[in-house]
């Protein structure tokens, strides 16, 4: 039986690998094996977001991510149908975990930012839950 207790507890930024170089700017990289504790098996990201417009507002059934600010900076509000948290991501060397069956949204976008996303799961339609009371009921019944 899989964990369906999942909390926003369980969410948490991790150090990616920085690498600074002081004429040639900084870069960070990202071993799936190494850096997240999942294997990756989808990357997407998000650009030309309108100031004050949401993106996300769902759940995953299986799904991890991970969510990296690689440009700019943005805030994610994390409930897991108890608690809620808001976290800021603004630099290019966090990455937060957000495990299975925690409801994420994306707000406060600033301009010009890029939201990156490493996911465990390919792109599955039945994986998400859109409604909100749909994740609570999910939890409930599993």
């Amino acid at each position: 039986m899989k964990n369906n207790k999942t909390t926003i507890n369980d969410c948490k930024l991790i150090d990616l690998p920085k690498m600074d170089g002081a004429r040639q700017g900084s870069l960070t990289y990202i071993h799936g094996e190494k850096n997240i504790p999942f294997d990756i098996e989808r990357i997407y990201y998000l650009y030309d977001v309108p100031g004050g417009a949401k993106r996300a507002g769902h759940a995953h059934k299986e799904l991890q991510q991970i969510i990296v600010s690689v440009s700019g900076s943005f805030d994610v509000l994390l409930d897991d149908g108890q608690n809620k948290k808001r976290v800021s991501l603004s630099r290019p060397y966090f990455g937060l975990y957000i495990p299975r069956l925690v409801w994420r949204e994306l707000v406060n976008f600033s301009s010009g930012s890029v939201c990156l996303v490493l996911a465990s799961l390919p792109y599955d339609e039945d994986d998400y839950l859109y409604e909100y009371e749909g994740l609570i009921e999910y939890k409930k019944n599993q």
